[in-house]
């Protein structure tokens, strides 16, 4: 772990990922961030004894950088940091939906180019991270980016044509749930509910069923049976879920997020 690691663009998943590595051993030393505020990468000094600096000296000065700017962003990134980046230099894109060759096409000849889609639960260490490599990635400098953000969460390599599936999925994915926990706690207060007691009912029923989908390997739809009694509360429940065609519209919903994935790989923006 004594290769410095360059975070660019440190948010709030730069920020997760900083973190996750240093418990997880790297350095501070080891860890460089830029922040387009100064006082942002300043307070980032100050929490996490890294060292700010600007994207120019993070290309010259790193032996991996992260690149974790908007997708509208990294177009104007790489333009400034072409110039500095050696060819051997491994670039760790977590942008959702560019790929790989936009990278390789502005930067040296044979850059190695990692993409990763990871999500917001990087926060709190439960992250998803899909990984592919680009044409100049070697299996170490993808085993490099599976310990980088292993720190966070889980990962899992797939090939680069899957990666807006896996945006549509696991990147996106958390947003879903928190969409259904909203309505489920809305249901809750009309039934009677405080909001209080709604959500604390609905969180933890979240957690257990997410718990026992990881734990069990018993098939979702064996795990619902074994709640789902005949003539009983939950497959009424069901059956008003089918009937307003829910299934249905988390496909079309996955569908949707996909495509603008590949919208954004071609560059439309609106």
């Amino acid at each position: 772990m004594s290769q410095k690691v360059a975070v660019l663009g440190t948010g709030k998943i730069g920020e997760a990922l900083l973190s996750g590595m240093i418990r997880a051993g790297w350095a501070p030393a080891d860890l460089l961030v830029t922040a387009r505020r100064p006082e942002r990468a300043e307070e980032l000094r100050a929490r996490y004894g890294v060292t700010p600096v600007g994207n120019a000296e993070a290309a010259k000065t790193a032996d991996t950088l992260i690149l974790t700017v908007k997708p509208q962003d990294m177009g104007a990134l790489l333009d400034e940091l072409a110039p500095h980046v050696p060819a051997e230099r491994l670039v760790i894109s977590g942008a959702a939906g560019i790929p790989t060759s936009f990278f390789e096409e502005r930067l040296a000849e044979g850059t190695p180019v990692v993409r990763v889609m990871t999500n917001t639960p990087a926060l709190v260490d439960e992250a998803m991270s899909v990984i592919s490599a680009g044409s100049h990635a070697t299996v170490e400098h993808v085993a490099h980016a599976e310990e980088i953000f292993g720190a966070v969460g889980k990962t899992l390599r797939v090939p680069e044509s899957q990666q807006d599936a896996c945006t549509a999925l696991s990147g996106s994915g958390p947003a879903y749930f928190f969409y259904l926990v909203e309505a489920m706690t809305d249901a809750g207060i009309l039934l009677g509910l405080p909001r209080d007691k709604a959500h604390d009912l609905i969180v933890q029923s979240a957690i257990g069923a997410a718990v026992m989908l990881r734990d069990s390997g018993e098939h979702p739809v064996k795990l619902r049976e074994n709640v789902t009694s005949p003539a009983g509360t939950t497959i009424n429940a069901i059956r008003e879920l089918e009937n307003h065609g829910v299934r249905a519209a988390l496909i079309a919903a996955l569908e949707a997020a996909r495509d603008r994935s590949r919208e954004l790989a071609s560059g439309k923006k609106d």
